[in-house]
């Protein structure tokens, strides 16, 4: 029965049971200090009695002479009356009963246990248990006029029953418990009803269901996801970014800052917007996010990040970018050696044999030559093949390509492999030449890399087009481009996400019309985060 009931009326019923409960105890308790108070009270009026009755001539007179004891009841009897108290006792000094409201008693021996004291003169106050009841005795002590006792004055009441007391204050206990009830239940209502609104007019069981249906979901996603609340706790972490992420264990309450150390989701709560398709590089692992607030109303309640591993991917993409370099070194070379072997023929035709082989040798001499000193300088053949590459395709085009003879490079920096500088220089240096093609004059460029045990410089020259200040502002946006048309705007994207993987900073040196300089600058060794360098386009 009570399973079926709807929260808002189990929590009302709940609430209500509350304050009933604090309604009786508080009611015990204000009971408990209300008879203490008639206590307390009808003690006081009762030793006022007693001293009373201690104090009138008749009593003291019969006490002194047994002649004149007849006056000494009906004055007792008569105090009793008018103060509504239960009995009037007087006493001798041998606890003889002189007066008492039932005459049968008169003249026995009293046996109270609570009355010795009073024959030392004492006045007190006792509560002692009868026949009748609890009731409450006031004792006082007789005294002569030579100022010794001669008897005492006990003046008695039954005290009222719990009932009794409960029914004198009926009136105002049934106004304040019936007011305490009808705002207890009122309240209750409002309590249930709000804390239903807050729940989204859900039920327990529906909320159970949601949350298995969400947690199943999540882990059944090929993207991770990851959310914490507003105090930067993990609320939710699915399977997918346990694996992506390399993640062990129960995470969930945990801060995400200790499960992540180099995780960019708390930023997000400051931003107070969205980010979407962002490379980042977490651990070993780079992922592309989409990183979201969590807002209920105006209120921003936490994040929430949605995202892929693309590290595959992207090593596909950068082994793809290499093979395409390479193929277009292969179409070039063999363009450059066609245009060579047609020079080599017609010398050949015309009988200059001598002329011929004398060409031949210069030409293997040059490509030896320069062969030699890239496997020399260049400790990596992806590097050196691609630079080969560039160098014949810069003659097709016209451009002097030079390399600075200074330049080596003897090992990566440790955040960056032979994918990250063949995409590095191939793209630097198709820009360069895209900003040649408009050029009239004699077009060079120049590219030099040189290296220390702390870090790796590579520039790459070019006495192009230039670039405007605006342009040089957009330069590293996805999808920006100059020259138009589609798959252009990725090459300086992908090197930009290549800084920040490397904690490498690049300055840009442009002036339209005469040309451009790119200067990147690795740590061959990590660096904390709140070192690394960021790409400033706006450097010049």
């Amino acid at each position: 029965m009570l399973q079926r009931l709807r929260i808002n009326w189990k929590i009302a019923i709940l609430s209500f049971g509350i304050v009933l409960f604090a309604l009786c105890i508080g009611g015990t308790i204000l009971l408990g200090g209300i008879v203490k108070l008639k206590e307390e009270e009808l003690g006081r009026r009762l030793l006022v009695t007693a001293r009373t009755v201690a104090a009138m001539p008749e009593v003291t007179a019969g006490l002194a002479d047994p002649a004149k004891r007849a006056g000494l009841q009906a004055a007792a009897e008569r105090i009793r009356i008018i103060n509504d108290a239960t009995y009037v006792v007087v006493m001798d000094m041998h606890r003889v009963r002189l007066s008492h409201p039932i005459e049968r008693m008169i003249g026995t021996v009293s046996t109270g246990a609570d009355e010795g004291s009073a024959f030392a003169e004492h006045t007190y106050v006792s509560k002692a248990k009868g026949e009748l009841g609890t009731a409450l005795r006031a004792f006082v002590p007789i005294m002569s006029a030579e100022h010794e006792q001669i008897g005492v004055a006990l003046v008695g009441r039954i005290m009222p029953t719990l009932g009794q007391v409960v029914l004198e204050q009926s009136g105002q206990a049934y106004i304040v418990l019936l007011l305490s009830l009808l705002f207890g239940l009122w309240g209750s209502w409002k309590l249930a009803g709000h804390i239903k609104h807050q729940m989204f007019e859900l039920e327990p069981h529906e909320i159970a269901r949601l949350f298995v249906e969400r947690t199943a979901t999540f882990n059944a996603m090929h993207e991770g996801v990851i959310a914490i609340d507003k105090d930067e706790k993990v609320t939710v972490f699915n399977e997918k970014a346990k694996q992506m992420l390399r993640v062990e264990g129960e995470v969930i309450g945990q801060p995400i800052r200790d499960v992540i150390p180099d995780t960019r989701l708390p930023e997000i709560l400051q931003l107070n917007h969205p980010i979407y398709n962002q490379e980042l590089t977490i651990g070993t692992a780079l992922i592309v996010s989409n990183r979201v607030p969590i807002k209920v109303g105006a209120n921003t309640v936490g994040a929430v990040a949605i995202f892929q591993d693309r590290t595959e991917v992207t090593r596909m993409a950068e082994e793809l970018t290499g093979v395409r370099a390479f193929v277009d070194a292969l179409r070039v070379q063999n363009h450059e050696y066609m245009n060579k072997l047609h020079t080599i023929g017609g010398l050949i035709q015309l009988g200059n044999k001598d002329k011929a082989l004398e060409y031949l040798f210069e030409v293997m001499e040059q490509r030896e030559e320069l062969t030699r000193f890239l496997s020399r300088r260049f400790k990596d053949d992806s590097l050196t093949g691609l630079l080969l590459g560039k160098i014949s395709r810069g003659r097709e085009l016209g451009i002097e390509v030079e390399i600075d003879p200074q330049s080596r490079l003897e090992q990566f920096p440790e955040r960056l492999d032979h994918h990250d500088m063949v995409i590095l220089i191939g793209n630097l240096m198709e820009n360069a030449f895209d900003a040649l093609q408009t050029v009239q004059r004699d077009k060079r460029v120049f590219v030099s890399m040189e290296q220390d045990d702390d870090v790796l410089s590579l520039l790459v020259e070019d006495n192009g087009c230039g670039m405007e200040e605006t342009t040089r502002g957009r330069l590293f946006e996805r999808g920006f481009t100059t020259k138009g048309g589609p798959g252009r705007g990725i090459g300086l994207h992908l090197i930009a996400g290549i800084l920040e993987k490397g904690g490498g900073t690049i300055r840009i040196d442009s002036t339209p019309g005469e040309g451009s300089s790119f200067m990147l600058t690795f740590p061959m060794h990590s660096l904390p985060e709140d070192q690394a360098g960021n790409p400033d386009p706006s450097a010049h």
